[in-house]
């Protein structure tokens, strides 16, 4: 999902609400090493979902950010430093390992700014499930992960309060 500035308030953000759920996966989907479906709610077109599907190696995956490498029957995942302005990009980041048929969820928030020559800002929430191996179309909304990371911050000020899972 993605809003600018201007978007920032409490109206807005009722807006938004529920909009970073999971969504089913398109029911054909393409033959590949990496297969991703990319879904952007974008406030300039009032939140419309626009969705993608992209396919082919491992490539793919750096091209949204996150970096897959395998260790004998583990996938590894780790989020690759970005241009965001805040939270501020450091190292790539270990996400989780997936072994066969485990499915990971990563949730990240984060300030951006386009350039130097242009000072305003824009901002993502991010809902990323990893697969390691074919799933359902609807396995991401209706079922749990094996593997969970979130790194949403408070974005504005202040601190972030987050119900914790219990076991």
């Amino acid at each position: 999902m993605r809003w600018t500035a201007k978007a920032r308030g409490a109206p807005a953000a009722n807006v938004r609400r529920g909009l970073d759920q999971a969504v089913p996966l398109p029911w054909s989907l393409p033959e590949g090493d990496v297969v991703i479906h990319e879904v952007l709610a974008d406030e300039a077109v009032d939140y419309e979902r626009h969705d993608e599907v992209l396919d082919g190696g491992v490539e793919q995956a750096r091209s949204i950010g996150l970096w897959l490498g395998r260790n004998g029957k583990t996938v590894t995942v780790d989020r690759l430093p970005g241009s965001a302005g805040y939270p501020r990009p450091y190292a790539s980041t270990r996400l989780f390992m997936l072994t066969p048929g485990q499915v990971g969820r990563y949730r990240a928030n984060f300030r951006f700014t386009g350039c130097a020559c242009n000072p305003s800002w824009y901002y993502e929430d991010w809902l990323v499930h990893v697969s390691y191996g074919q799933v359902a179309s609807d396995h991401f909304v209706h079922r749990q992960p094996d593997r969970e990371v979130d790194h949403r911050v408070h974005l504005y000020g202040g601190t972030v309060h987050r119900r914790r899972r219990h076991p």
